[in-house]
């Protein structure tokens, strides 16, 4: 099905010092700001300027460019009075014309010349509390599904800034949302996890939450 996703805007960041947490100190490159430039380099492992601090949990080919739907600002800021703007989930991309429900892992999408595809959800972690101030963050991404999406990048290049993102295939995958939430569903089968854990184009860190234990 035919889709385009508008850029808002293109965010980055380099991981810098951000206190203290549990006496050690901590760096981070949650605080993306948006870019002033027409056009961006588009790398394997993500975009020109930006960084990530911890790469155990951040970075890395399955999750190189992250992307939030400012489709989501209206339930944040109505029902739970969070206020949006780009950046404000960290995210690399801030698009609008679709939601988790409308993006499946294993969509492409062309981004100029460069190609990039759906690979996983988002999983928040404590920094999202920590830098938007709020402890129930976490919990609303999680219990909601509204957690935006990563690429991974299949051909790098330099992207128009301003440019949409059009989808050139539609992956066999579930929605972003519908994987997610069923990722924490006590009451899955273990035949449905057995096939989430076989869905082509998924990250190979979120075929282990679908295994079980070894």
């Amino acid at each position: 099905m035919s889709l385009e996703l508008r850029v808002l805007s293109v965010n980055v960041a380099l991981p810098e010092y951000a206190g203290e947490r549990n006496g050690e100190p901590l760096f981070s490159a949650f605080r993306k700001r948006p870019v002033s430039v027409d056009s961006i380099e588009v790398r394997e492992l993500g975009l020109a300027g930006d960084g990530q601090a911890d790469l155990s949990v951040h970075g890395g080919p399955d999750k190189a460019v992250y992307a939030y739907p400012a489709d989501n600002w209206q339930w944040w800021e109505q029902e739970h009075r969070f206020s949006s703007s780009p950046g404000s989930f960290a995210e690399n991309l801030t698009v609008a014309g679709a939601d988790e429900t409308h993006i499946r892992i294993g969509d492409r999408f062309a981004w100029g010349s460069v190609l990039l595809e759906v690979s996983q959800p988002r999983q928040p972690c404590h920094k999202f509390q920590r830098f938007t101030g709020r402890e129930d963050a976490g919990a609303l991404m999680t219990l909601s599904g509204r957690t935006g999406w990563y690429f991974r990048v299949l051909t790098a290049g330099t992207a128009p800034v301003k440019l949409g993102l059009v989808r050139v295939e539609t992956g066999s995958g579930p929605n972003i949302r519908e994987l997610y939430l069923a990722a924490w569903d006590r009451r899955l089968s273990s035949e449905r996890r057995a096939e989430l854990a076989q869905i082509p184009r998924l990250s190979e860190a979120w075929r282990k939450k679908f295994r079980p234990p070894s």
